[in-house]
C-alpha cells in the first residue's frame, strides 16, 4: 500500500471511531435523559415583570421557567422598570443582577414600583466579584438573592432584610446532549475570559497540551506567556451560547476554572469578600453530557458529587494527571458524564430553581 493510500485507510479509521464514540456517547445521553423524572404541574396565579441582565442563557432560561410557572410573564427593560410595573400592575418584579446595563437611576425607579404596592426582588449572579455596586442596590429591593453563599450574610448586614441564597442552574433548551459537526471536535476545551488566575493555570498546561487538540475561547487570552506553544488553540472573543454548547458537546474532556475574587483581579470587590460558590458553567458543562474538571468551590457537594458526577483539581499538576487519565479511560470518562447529566437534569433546571425563588419571593 502506497503512503496516500495508507493516510486515507487511517483517515477512515480515525473517522470511523470518533464516530462510533459519538454515536456511543449520545445513545447513552438519551437513555440518561429518559430516566429524568418530569417534575409535578406547578402553577401560581400571578403576574411577574422581569428585568433581564443581558446573560442570554441565565436570562432565556429563567423567562422560560417563569412562563412555565406562572400566570403571566412580562419581559421588561432595565431602563423601563418603573414604566412597565405601572404598565401592567405585576404582583413581582424580578430584576437579574442589576448591573452593567442598568442606568444610573435604577434605584429611583424601584423606589417608586414599591411605593405602588408592587413587591420587588433582585437575584445578584456576579457575586461577589462586584460587592462595590450591589452592597449599595441591596437594602432598596424587598428581597435580595444571591447565588453566592458568602454574601448572604454581608447583604444582611447591610440593611437588606430578606436575603435568600439561590444557586444558578442551567437552561436546558440551549443546553443539552446534541450531534454536532466535527468541527466542534476536542480533547479539551475551556471557555471563558483570561482571567489572571486563568492564565497562569494555562500557561502551566502549556506543554502538556501541546500536540492534543484543544481549544481555548474567550477574551483576553493575549496574557498569555506561552502563546508559543498555545496561540493555536486559542479563539478570542465573546461566543454565543448556542455555539458554546456545540462546543462542550464536541469535547472530551471541559475544564471548568472559576474567576479570582480579589480585589483587583478584574473585579469591583471592594470588601474583599470570598467566593465560595460554582458558577452557572457548572451546570452547562454537565448538562451537555461530556466531563468536567472543575476547581473546588465550598457549595460544589451540595449539587454535585466530586469523583462520581464530576471531577475536581485544585492544582495544574492534579488537573494534568486527571486529564492524562480521563483522556486514556473513555469508559470512565463517559460513564462520570452521563452521571453529571443526570443529575444536572434531575435537580438543577431554571424550572426548578424558578419554583423555589417563587416560593420565597411571594411568602407574606
Amino acid at each position: 500500500m502506497n503512503k496516500v493510500a495508507q493516510q486515507q485507510s487511517a483517515a477512515i479509521a480515525a473517522n470511523y471511531r470518533d464516530g462510533y464514540r459519538e454515536g456511543l456517547r449520545l445513545g447513552g445521553c438519551e437513555s440518561i435523559l429518559k430516566r429524568v423524572r418530569v417534575p409535578e404541574p406547578y402553577y401560581r396565579d400571578v403576574k411577574v415583570l422581569y428585568i433581564p441582565q443581558g446573560f442570554e442563557s441565565i436570562d432565556s432560561g429563567i423567562r422560560d421557567a417563569l412562563q412555565k410557572n406562572v400566570r403571566e410573564c412580562v419581559v421588561g427593560t432595565a431602563e423601563g422598570i418603573l414604566e412597565a410595573a405601572r404598565a401592567h400592575r405585576p404582583d413581582l418584579v424580578l430584576v437579574l443582577n442589576g448591573l452593567h446595563v442598568f442606568p444610573e437611576n435604577q434605584v429611583e425607579q424601584i423606589k417608586e414600583v414599591r411605593a405602588m404596592g408592587i413587591r420587588t426582588a433582585i437575584w445578584f449572579v456576579d457575586d461577589p466579584y462586584f460587592t462595590s455596586s450591589t452592597s449599595v442596590l441591596s437594602s432598596h429591593y424587598d428581597l435580595v438573592f444571591t447565588h453566592e453563599m458568602n454574601c448572604v450574610s454581608f447583604y444582611k448586614g447591610l440593611g437588606a432584610r430578606r436575603v435568600h441564597y439561590m444557586p444558578l442552574a442551567v437552561h436546558p433548551e440551549l443546553y443539552a446532549p446534541r450531534r454536532i459537526s466535527p468541527e466542534y471536535d476536542s480533547d479539551i476545551c475551556f471557555i471563558g475570559n483570561a482571567f489572571w488566575n486563568r492564565v497562569e493555570l494555562f500557561d502551566k498546561l502549556a506543554p502538556f497540551l501541546t500536540g492534543k487538540k484543544v481549544i481555548i475561547a474567550g477574551g483576553f487570552w493575549e496574557r498569555l506567556n506561552r502563546k508559543d506553544l498555545l496561540g493555536e488553540f486559542i479563539r478570542p472573543g465573546w461566543m454565543a451560547p448556542e455555539e458554546v454548547a456545540k462546543h462542550y458537546n464536541g469535547a472530551r474532556i471541559v475544564i471548568n476554572l472559576h474567576r479570582p475574587s480579589e480585589p483587583g483581579q478584574d473585579n469591583q470587590n471592594s470588601f474583599g469578600l470570598g467566593a465560595n460558590s460554582i458558577n452557572p458553567r457548572t451546570y452547562e458543562i454537565s448538562a451537555c453530557g461530556t466531563l468536567q474538571l472543575t476547581d473546588w468551590r465550598k457549595d460544589l457537594v451540595q449539587y454535585y458529587r466530586p469523583g462520581y458526577d464530576l471531577e475536581t483539581f485544585t492544582s495544574a499538576e492534579e488537573l494534568q494527571l486527571k486529564l492524562a487519565y480521563y483522556l486514556e479511560h473513555e469508559k470512565e470518562r463517559r460513564e462520570m458524564a452521563w452521571r453529571g447529566l443526570y443529575t444536572t437534569m434531575e435537580r438543577h433546571t431554571y424550572t426548578m430553581r424558578m419554583r423555589s425563588l417563587l416560593a420565597l419571593a411571594l411568602a407574606e
